[in-house]
């Protein structure tokens, strides 16, 4: 039967499986001596334990069982000394011998007959002898039992007693029978010491072992193999029981056999005990026993420890732990699971309290002290002097892994914080001891820094209103010198963020306010007083309380604002002014905060009317939109703002000043608005100053200024172009409007919070867009004539555009149109250095309007043309330096397109010249030897050569006759690689005379 050996120790009861484990299996085959074999089956195991004390591991007499009675030659045996012993043996064989001789010779009748009656007589008597010695064993052994059992407490057991039992009797303790004795006797004792499967340790029992297994002085190999036999008596009860709980039971005293076992025998446990070999245990197995037994009497060490633990404890466990061979980080671990089992009791006592129906504070107060007493104490014990005696784990104490661990725990611990707290402050101050201590308290419970300031936030804030509620009901705080410095030390004294009590004081003061406005509906001189008065106590700065009546009364002067505006054209009567004044000058609001407050509202009608004109099917229904808008700002908004000021309606509204640093900057303003004849037509007059209206309420901030710009576009061509009316059959009437048109334009540039600068862009563009698209028309093919000049400045003043915009317009339409017949002419190659030049002087950006590809062909180009010229001549700085310049190409780059076309030009000018020389075109060879020239410039060529050098003295004769420059020359017979010889030889025939410049055939000398 095949087993898991993960289950030899397991201590689960819960799973079936772990009920069996491989030392357990029937087919385990023990091999054990025949000597320990005999011996087995002498033993018998009790475990009768004794109960009268608890503390101790005591045995009961009768485990030993009764004392053996002796009788016939074992009592005989008993009663001799071994001296006498050994006489009466002595004798017995001399009785026989003589006594067989005797009848020997007696009816034998001769001598040989009496020695043989001798021997036959005298053998009988050593058998005798024999038998009488060899019970002497058992009768020690026997003895050693009754020695044992008559000893009211096995510890009395000496070992000297038992020496002198087996001298009594002349055995040696190695005797088979008096060791086999000495094994039942320590079996028994050790199975009535260990506690059955249901009880655990003491924690004595291997002390109590070792002690008697000493005092028996029995061998550890012999001891060894008694712990072993138990553990086959485990084994069979195993193999035998089939209740689940009598197979949990015996699976424990297991375990607690090999724990007891291990410690009793200590380093030499591992060769003396073959828990592997055996039953099947592995290593780990027997580890987790060891370890389970020894937290198990640990914890029972621990179970004596409370709140009031002190040094020698302290030691006592630590000697504990070394005891029981427990590990010091598993030790740590119970320590501290213990110390905080011990303050999860105070907690659940003072949760309990709290949440009862009496909810009283001082028994949970008591509670939490004594955390913090407990908790100071193992800190102190921590930093002892003779830390390094004292148990492992001790330290400040931690929630960490008990009941108290988990967010549904964490709300009760914050209730338990929140009571200590505001227990500490109820005497209005903080203490620095109740601080430490709520830092303490905080670290136990494992809150967290927000966590934790924010209930002190909250219980602090608490109580510094109810010193702010003492200090103004006695009149303290109005009496102080300084105010500040008395709130200063309200703070310090609670512990208080100064932030925070500076928001204390604006809920206040907010309050207040709320509860005078609310009464009354306004705010009287009384009332503005009171809340000065708190103002000026609690520091309150400008900004805070500005802020406070813009929040609070400004919600009911929106109220107001809101009903005027929604009052309507019509509707906004004497009535609706008189509630807006009330409320602009009975709240008390400033000019500014009253006018954000109306801007808001009024700036969503507004922004409603603009969604409308933007849904019109068409610009005319847009600008009925728009013109609805400007109506409502002229009759309602403007009257509003007027109110909200407290002016007349019929007050002209104030210039704004203007300095004398600003006016030179407004000139250009001036023409702008002078040049262009939509905008004369907008541009406010003298007369329409007094009809204006309010521009402080806009869109600018709502929208984007593209939009504003295009709704303001929209307007501007419906006053250019009239109302259009369709009809039916596609036809459509245009109405064309007066200049009153322009008067609204104006306004709602204010409505969109345009300025003069945008509006008069919005009309440039305008008037350009228009502009372009004739001009566009006149100018098609790019050419600008005399005629066509004069018909764009008729245009350009049709439309109202300033002559600047119109020739900036004209010179863009030109240079596109030049830009495009360039880019054709340089890629059909029809475009010249020369041109491009003449273009350059003449101002046109030719790098722009000709690509870097275009202009790199063109380079190249110009520089196939120079070494294919037929001159021979080669400017350096024009090639490298100028025309590189003019087409605006690296000069880096332009090198390495010289070098590389003179290179491959080379070549070719020699293959080329001699395909000239074969069809006798002298002047061809010339012009093709001078190229080679030009491209040697360029590039320095080494001396050519050529298959036939015939054909270049030909080459050379034909450049002579050609009357040529020196330095050409002398070039030219290095490259054909000529000698001075045969350069004189040539010379002298054109000397002589021949055909000359190919008139006539031509006879070579080679």
């Amino acid at each position: 039967m095949e087993m898991n050996p993960s289950n030899l120790l397991a201590t689960n009861p819960s799973s079936p499986s772990n009920l069996l484990c491989p030392f357990l299996s029937p087919s385990t085959h023990l091999h054990l001596s025949s000597a320990h074999i005999r011996r087995r089956r002498r033993y018998k195991i009790f475990t009768i334990r004794s109960v009268s004390d608890p503390s101790t591991a005591a045995v009961k007499q009768d485990v030993f069982g009764g004392k053996r009675e002796l009788t016939g030659v074992p009592s005989l045996v008993d009663a001799m000394s071994p001296p006498v012993r050994i006489a009466s043996s002595a004798l017995i064989v001399a009785a026989a011998v003589a006594a067989g001789y005797g009848l020997g010779s007696r009816f034998g009748g001769s001598r040989n007959a009496g020695f043989g009656g001798a021997v036959a007589i005298g053998a009988a008597g050593a058998g005798a002898a024999y038998a009488l010695n060899s019970c002497v064993p058992e009768v020690a052994a026997a003895n050693l039992h009754n020695y044992v059992v008559g000893c009211d407490d096995p510890k009395a057991v000496k070992k000297e007693d038992i020496e002198a039992i087996a001298n009594k009797y002349g055995v040696s303790k190695q005797n088979e029978a008096f060791t086999a004795e000495l094994c039942d006797i320590y079996c028994r004792y050790v199975s009535a010491v260990l506690p059955p499967g249901s009880e655990d340790l003491k924690g004595n029992e291997v002390e109590t072992i070792i002690q008697f297994k000493n005092s028996l002085g029995i061998d550890d190999p012999e001891a060894a193999s008694m712990h072993m036999e138990i553990g086959r008596r485990i084994f069979r009860q195993r193999l035998e029981t089939g209740d689940r709980d009598a197979d949990l039971e015996q699976r424990r005293a297991f375990q607690k056999l090999i724990y007891v076992s291990n410690l009793v025998f200590g380093e030499a446990a591992g060769f003396l005990l073959p828990w592997k070999r055996v039953f099947k245990v592995t290593d780990s197995q027997v580890e987790v026993a060891v370890r389970d037994s020894a937290q198990r009497l640990y914890g029972f060490k621990l179970d004596s420890i409370s709140q009031d633990i002190d040094v020698s404890q302290l030691v006592s466990l630590r000697e504990a732990q070394l005891l029981y061979r427990l590990s010091d980080e598993l030790a740590a671990d119970m320590f501290r699971d213990h110390t905080r089992k011990l303050v999860e009791q105070n907690i659940s006592a003072a949760i309990t309290v709290l949440k009862s129906r009496s909810r009283a504070v001082q028994p949970v107060i008591e509670e939490l002290d004594k955390i913090l007493a407990f908790n100071n104490l193992l800190i102190s014990l921590k930093n002892h002097p003779d830390a390094s005696r004292f148990a492992r784990g001790v330290g400040p104490v931690t929630l960490i892994g008990g009941e108290y661990d988990g967010d549904r725990k964490m709300d009760d611990l914050k209730l338990l914080y929140r009571a200590y707290l505001t227990d500490a402050l109820a005497g209005g101050l903080m203490e620095e001891n109740k601080l430490a201590a709520l830092n303490q308290l905080r670290n136990i419970f494992g809150l967290g820094r927000r966590e934790s300031e924010s209930i002190g936030l909250e219980v602090t804030s608490q109580a510094y209103r109810r010193r702010l509620q003492k200090a103004v009901s006695s009149g303290d705080l109005a009496a102080a010198d300084s105010k500040a410095a008395y709130l200063q030390n309200l703070c310090e004294e609670l512990h208080l963020d100064p932030e925070r009590a500076v928001q204390i004081h604006e809920e206040i003061y907010r309050k207040k306010l709320q509860q005078l406005v609310a009464d009354k509906g306004e705010l009287s001189d009384e009332d503005v007083k009171t809340l000065e008065q708190i103002q000026i106590m609690f520091c309150i700065p400008k900004q805070t309380v500005e802020a406070a009546h813009a929040d609070i009364c400004g919600t009911l002067f929106e109220k107001v604002v809101k009903e005027a505006i929604a009052a309507g054209v019509d509707g906004y009567d004497a009535e609706i002014k008189k509630s807006v004044r009330k409320a602009a000058f009975g709240l008390r609001l400033t000019r500014d905060v009253a006018i954000s407050i109306a801007s808001k509202a009024v700036r969503k009608i507004f922004v409603s009317y603009i969604q409308r004109a933007r849904a019109a099917g068409s610009r005319t229904e847009s600008a009925k939109e728009l013109k609805k808008m400007i109506a409502f700002n002229n009759l309602v908004v403007t009257q509003l703002v007027t109110d909200i000021k407290g002016e007349s309606a019929d007050t002209p509204p104030e210039e704004p000043e203007t300095k004398e640093e600003e006016e030179q900057p407004e000139i250009d303003e001036e023409e702008e608005w002078e040049s262009l004849q939509s905008l004369r037509k907008a541009r406010p007059t003298k007369s329409s100053l007094g009809k204006s209206s309010q521009k402080e309420i806009n869109l600018r901030d709502d929208l984007p200024e593209r939009d504003r710009a295009d709704l303001y576009k929209t307007y501007l061509m419906f006053c250019l172009t009239g109302e259009v009316t369709r009809i039916p059959f596609g036809a459509q009437i245009t109405t064309k409007k007066d200049d009153s048109e322009y008067v609204l334009l104006n306004q709602l540039g204010g409505i969109l919070g345009l300025d003069d600068k945008e509006i008069v862009e919005v009309h440039r563009s305008l008037a350009e867009q228009a502009f372009r698209q004739e001009a566009e028309v006149i100018l098609a093919d790019g050419q600008l004539t005399k005629a066509r000049i004069e018909q764009l400045n008729e245009l350009q003043k049709n439309v109202g555009l300033p002559p600047q915009y119109g020739q900036k317009i004209i010179k863009s339409i030109t240079t596109s149109k030049l830009s495009a017949a360039l880019e054709t002419a340089a890629g059909r190659g029809r475009l010249s250095i020369k041109e491009i030049r003449e273009l350059k002087e003449n101002g046109v950006d030719v790098d722009n309007m000709v690509s870097g590809s275009l202009r790199e062909n063109l380079f190249k180009k110009t520089v196939d043309d120079i070494f294919s010229s037929g001159t021979g001549e080669f400017d350096e700085e024009e090639v490298f330096q100028k025309i590189p310049k003019d087409l605006n190409i690296d000069l880096d780059k332009a090198k390495g397109v010289i070098h590389e076309l003179a290179r491959v030009r080379l070549s070719n000018a020699l293959v080329q010249a001699v395909a000239l020389l074969r069809q006798r075109d002298h002047v061809g060879v010339v012009n093709s030897l001078n190229d080679l020239l030009a491209c040697d410039k360029a590039v320095p060529s080494t001396p050519l050569s050529w298959e036939v050098p015939e054909e270049l003295a030909d080459l050379f004769l034909v450049y002579l006759k050609s009357n040529p420059a020196a330095e050409k020359l002398a070039r030219v017979q290095y490259l054909l690689n000529i000698s001075d010889s045969t350069a004189e030889a040539l010379r002298g025939m054109k000397d002589r005379g021949g055909p000359q410049n190919g008139v006539a055939e031509e006879e070579f000398v080679f």
